[in-house]
Parts: structure tokens; sequence; C-alpha cells
């Protein structure tokens, strides 16, 4: 099978190889799928390029990226032989194990490729992974939002945008912060008020839009940067799901504030979600996504011999949606 691969970490275009291995075969839990498209996240390219403290990966050789799509060619002793030839995607590709989905094929136990429903293209598949779980579990990991108010902080990135959709779907009010030059594509997807994020009136303008109505729910992309303003904003036994801090790793939590509001903080890592939550939140996306209420956005799509250009898109940031190679070129 055709794969990308990386035994050090460094720059994309030092490190990431081009190489051909034997496909494995897989053991008795497990399948294979020959994937389509692969999916590109920042965590990917974080994890190639290394983290304070590791001199070295922890495989030998490792295949990166957790999402992707594709369909079963072939399947280990305890699964149905029914499942060969469905369309799947795939979810912890790579996380925690050597070979993820940067490939023209992966074997993975069984539970980690789920149906595809029909009529949801492979392109879209391959970003349900991280982003679609994320922002369905960011929106809907409390229960059902139904006249509630959702504030999604920074609604522009692929995440943001998803949520921003499901929020909307799932009978919330939506208000979300964004660039200048997303609030047009945030309003597209369904959010009911938008707002530049550097605004310096923006808490209050958010309070206006709610009617002066403090906030039900906050998800947040930046939480070290905007904790006072979620504290601020968020009602009383309010939740703020959180699944990113990556401009303050470190922050000052106001505690006492947020103790006599009793507010909820969910911090967000998809990859650790408990299989009944992430059982949960597929069927969330399963029907969105059956009752096309759900658009997941595309920024560019390179054939796998240009993966080093999509790990070095994704690190710019300059994209306005999600990265996918096309793992079949």
């Amino acid at each position: 099978m055709r794969t990308i691969s990386y035994s050090e970490f460094g720059r994309a275009s030092d490190v990431l190889k081009l190489v051909d291995i034997d496909t494995p075969t897989p053991t008795e839990n497990e399948v294979v799928v020959e994937l389509r498209f692969s999916g590109v996240n920042p965590s990917d390219v974080k994890a190639r390029a290394g983290r304070p403290g590791l001199t070295k990966p922890a495989f030998d050789n490792v295949i990166p990226h957790s999402d992707g799509a594709g369909t079963i060619t072939s399947v280990g002793s305890n699964v149905s032989q029914y499942r060969i030839g469905e369309r799947v995607w795939i979810w912890n590709g790579q996380w925690q194990r050597p070979f993820g989905t940067a490939a023209s094929h992966i074997v993975l136990d069984q539970a980690q490729a789920m149906p595809l429903p029909d009529g949801v293209s492979f392109e879209v598949g391959a970003v349900l992974g991280i982003p679609g779980l994320t922002a369905a579990h960011a929106v809907f990991g409390n229960g059902d939002l139904r006249d509630t108010t959702v504030l999604i902080q920074g609604g522009g990135g692929t995440v943001g945008l998803l949520a921003v959709q499901l929020a909307k779907w799932g009978g919330a009010t939506v208000i979300t912060t964004a660039s200048n030059q997303d609030v047009s594509r945030c309003k597209s997807m369904g959010a009911d008020h938008v707002f530049e994020y550097h605004d310096p009136d923006l808490a209050a303008k958010i309070l206006e839009a709610n009617k002066g109505q403090l906030i039900d729910r906050i998800v947040e992309v930046e939480f070290g940067l905007n904790i006072a303003t979620d504290v601020a904003l968020i009602k009383e036994n309010g939740i703020i799901a959180a699944y990113g801090s990556a401009k303050s790793l470190n922050p000052e939590v106001p505690f006492f504030e947020m103790l006599f509001k009793a507010v909820t903080l969910d911090i967000i890592l998809i990859y650790l979600l408990p299989i009944e939550e992430r059982l949960s939140i597929i069927s969330r996306l399963n029907q969105a996504l059956l009752e096309n209420a759900l658009t997941c956005p595309i920024a560019k799509i390179f054939p796998i011999n240009m993966a080093v250009q999509a790990h070095e898109l994704v690190e710019s940031g300059a994209r306005d949606g999600a990265v996918l190679i096309d793992v079949s070129m």
C-alpha cells in the first residue's frame, strides 16, 4: 500500500516521505479499509512537528492522520462478511497506534470504521472524525438545545462552522464571533448574530443580541484568551465547552466568579470520548447529515504526493475549511 510516513520530528518538507509497504492482514476483530480521502488536522501537523520534551516519535515509523473515509475490502474472522463493500468513515485512526489514514489502506478495529450514510460523500466522511465529532460534542454534549442560546467563539473555523450548523439544527439561537472575512459565511451557515471577535464592545453587543439575557452554552476555541468574556456572559448553571486554547495554554481561571455562577467547564479532547457518548454523538451527526442540515467545508484537496503542501497549508492557518489528501491519486 502507498503511505505517507515519518520516522523523526521536523518540518513537513524534511520528514514526510512517500513509501510503499505491505498491506497488513486484519486480526479477528479488524477490517481493512481502502481509503479514498485522509483528513489533515492541526493535531496531525503538531504531532509530526514534535512537542517540547519529546525527542522522537512514539513509534519507529508513523503514518499520520486520524480521519479518513473509504470502503471496507476485507474483514477478520469475528467481523461479518456483510461489511465487505461498506462505505465507512474513520475515527482515531492514528491515536496511540503507528499507522493512520495517510495511506491507500488502513487496518483497524471494526468499531472505528463507522458506516457512512447514503448520499454522504467520502470527502465529507473524511471530516467527521475530529472536526465533526468535536463540533457535535461541543454542541450536544449535555443534551438538547431547543429554546436555548449558544455562543460559538471562532465560528469561522472548520469546527466552528460545523458547530454553527449543528446548534441551529438543534433549535438554538446561535450567536458567533468571527473575523471580518468570515462574518457573511457564518450567517450563511445559520448564525442568527455574528460579531467581529476584536470588537471592543463585544460582550455588550452579544448581550443586546440575546435580549439582555446571559448565555446558556458557550463553544470555545480559545479558552485562555476568552475566559474573562465567557465567564461574564455565561448564565448561572451554564456550560462552557472548550476544545482549544492554543494561544494561552496555561490561563488563569477566575474560579470565584465561576463558582458563584456554578459554571460547568467541559474540556473536550475528542480522542478520549467514551464509546457510549461517542455513539450518541455519531447518531446526532448522522441525523443532521441525513436531513441535509450539515455542510462540511473543504478548503483544498491534495494528491498523496503533495502531502507536504497539505501539512504546510494547515500549519499556515490560511484556509477556509478542511484540508484533505486524495490517497487514491
